[in-house]
């Protein structure tokens, strides 16, 4: 039989608690209606290419990567497995078998726990929304950056000239961070410079919201048939990337400084806390999407084995990516730092022609032929008599190359599209890479409204009647606001919104949802719930990961996020047009008022939720109270029969007047 719908605050109070025991409990719906069956995938593919599609996004080829090179290499991954194992697919599994049981998305699911906790669910839908907005800007810059990929050479290949000579920018620069800055974004220098908007950027966000709206227009049941494309595509790019890249010169280099194992990271608080959080986001824990997702699903399907099943390809997702993002960096670093080399080596020549060096500092390479020098060669040279001999010789070190623009933006935008201009073919390529992102971040866009709507259409039968409508109107104001984002100094919005509009609420949501099933629901009646629907009973170290482990796992990435934001002031990476050159800034005051507000606004529904429950459940007392004074305000002295007349008393008094008679 179909889950029956969520009952209504007022049906609740007069249940009680032993109507509640399980998710799909009949006997607490007895009288009431058969509903209409609740939407559904048409094949278990289907449900794996929307959770994996939802799950594996930009941030396992631009985040991952990062965090991974910078924390140990090796020792980072199995950090990240360990993470993985006793938190992250615990808490995927909750979420999961709490949607697919109770078939509702994140409002009904938490409201059906508790009417309590209904403001848990409103928070994701918050969090969602602010999500999508800037998400979809990262897709406009991917469109606009495809548009421009159809040209040979490629526009960011080469610096412009005006009036024969070479812009100073991009001199100073880098043709690729020109084009990022001031083609793409034409960026001011801080987030107080707001700006024009950036007509370009508006066309191709508009163009965005479209491709969203259109593949959301009837629900899952178009968005799938994107997602045949959108969730697979990626994966042919990233292998074709992988053996090109492999056959480059200097991707093994990249690789090897990739996964160089730095086992004294384990020591340190902040790899922990940045492990956990990529931990929490890769699998997309707390948008509600996971949950809206799996309500789709049939009552007994195996929600434990889609667990491991979708995070095992997300983690290994995660390293192809690394390697082909450090086998084409490492690529491009090699590059680098041969130019590097043979500038010095070039220098070195012209200070011995001129007799500024002593031959007992000449190296002993041939730096007559400075592109046969060798990288180490130099370096070993560089290390004894760079600093002593005049001039201005400089150190070329890959690790400092490799370093070098390798998270988010920078990465795609700046760092990989540079790599791809040295190709062969480079716009095929880089089509192809522009193309791969676009279709990373649809399938995520897809699930992030998913998390949106379904839980509202789920909740409130007016817009479940009006579902279309509801997601174009959706469509048109994330549009709408996200204008913002296209002005002059919009990137620096994004970065904003990307720290710390989601961070923050999204733990606090999982705290709270990992709370409310484990000790308010109970772990036991969860585990009799999934092992009514499943047919057997998960393993009982479930109960314990999630009361203990995951919840002080969250509560201290909780705690750890709240007192970094407090100890170091929030800034953001600037452009500074004059220096050419990207440079720290710390945010100005209004920036962090706002900043706060996005913060507060995404958490404040729990609050609310909460204290609009006990308010209602107040009201109703005192309504049953106010209708009992009523009846109770008749006066019995004369012991005539009242509707609140103790039946015993009554039938004292007629068995007393039968035997006086």
């Amino acid at each position: 039989m179909e889950k029956q719908p969520l009952p209504t605050d007022d049906d609740r109070t007069g249940t009680t608690e032993a109507e509640f025991n399980g998710y799909a409990g009949e006997e607490s719906q007895q009288g009431s209606s058969e509903p209409a069956a609740r939407a559904g995938w048409n094949s278990k593919i289907e449900y794996f290419l929307a959770q994996v599609g939802f799950s594996v996004g930009l941030g396992n080829v631009w985040r991952f990567p990062y965090l991974c090179h910078q924390n140990g290499g090796g020792a980072f991954l199995l950090l990240y497995v360990l993470l993985m194992l006793v938190v992250g697919i615990p808490l995927f599994f909750l979420e999961l078998a709490a949607g697919q049981a109770i078939r509702q998305g994140s409002i009904g699911v938490w409201k059906y726990i508790s009417p309590k906790l209904a403001g848990i669910g409103y928070s994701s839908c918050v969090v969602c929304f602010f999500v999508a907005l800037y998400y979809n800007v990262i897709l406009a810059w991917s469109l606009f950056y495809l548009g421009n990929s159809f040209q040979s050479p490629l526009p960011w290949e080469q610096c412009p000239e005006q009036g024969n000579v070479t812009v100073k920018e991009c001199e100073k620069s880098s043709p690729t961070s020109y084009f990022w800055y001031r083609k793409a974004l034409d960026v001011t220098d801080s987030i107080d410079e707001t700006g024009s908007f950036n007509p370009y950027i508006v066309c191709c966000l508009l163009a965005a919201w479209t491709i969203v709206c259109l593949g959301m227009f009837k629900g899952i049941k178009t968005s799938v048939k994107v997602m045949y494309f959108s969730s697979i595509f990626p994966y042919v790019v990233l292998f074709c990337f992988l053996v090109r890249g492999l056959m480059l010169d200097g991707a093994l280099d990249g690789i090897a400084y990739m996964f160089y194992p730095k086992l004294q990271i384990w020591a340190d608080v902040q790899v922990w806390r940045q492990a956990a959080t990529q931990v929490f986001f890769a699998l997309g824990l707390g948008f509600g999407s996971i949950i809206a997702y799996s309500s789709y699903n049939p009552k007994n399907n195996n929600c434990h084995r889609d667990a491991f099943t979708v995070s095992s390809i997300n983690f290994l997702t995660s390293v192809l990516a690394t390697l082909v993002v450090f086998a084409v960096l490492g690529f491009r670093a090699k590059n680098k730092a041969m130019e590097c080399v043979v500038r010095n080596v070039k220098q070195l020549l012209e200070q011995a022609n001129s007799g500024y060096v002593d031959n007992n500092r000449m190296p002993v390479f041939n730096y007559t032929d400075p592109s046969s020098v060798t990288i180490e060669d130099y370096r070993v040279w560089f290390t004894q008599h760079g600093n002593i001999i005049t001039g201005n010789f400089t150190d070329c070190d890959l690790e400092q190359e490799m370093q070098k623009g390798v998270e988010g933006t920078g990465l795609a935008f700046i760092a990989f599209t540079e790599a791809m201009s040295l190709l062969p073919g480079s716009p095929f390529w880089s089509a192809l890479f522009f193309l791969m992102l676009l279709n990373l971040g649809l399938s995520t866009m897809f699930g992030t409204m998913e998390g949106i709507l379904a839980p509202l259409t789920d909740c409130f039968k007016t817009l479940a009647k009006n579902k279309t409508k509801l997601t174009i109107f959706s469509c048109v104001i994330g549009f709408l606001i996200g204008l913002l984002f296209t002005q002059r100094c919009g990137n620096y919005f994004v970065t904003m919104f990307d720290d710390y509009s989601a961070t923050l609420p999204l733990i606090i949501v999982v705290v709270f949802e990992t709370f409310s099933v484990s000790w308010l629901y109970g772990a036991d009646r969860f585990l009799d719930d999934i092992e009514a629907m499943l047919g057997w009973r998960p393993h009982v170290i479930y109960k314990y990961l999630w009361k203990y482990i995951c919840l002080l796992a969250m509560l201290g990435l909780l705690g750890a996020t709240v007192i970094r934001m407090f100890i170091t002031r929030p800034t953001y990476m600037a452009w500074n047009e004059a220096k050419a050159s990207e440079e720290h800034l710390k945010y100005p005051g209004w920036a962090l008022t706002v900043l706060a507000l996005l913060i507060i606004f995404a958490m404040m529904p729990i609050p609310l939720g909460f204290i609009h429950s006990v308010l209602q459940d107040r009201m109703k007392q005192t309504s049953r109270d106010t209708e009992i004074g009523q009846y109770s305000i008749v006066s019995t002295d004369d012991k005539c029969e009242t509707p609140m007349t103790d039946m015993s008393e009554l039938d004292q008094r007629n068995r007393a007047a039968a035997s006086s008679s």
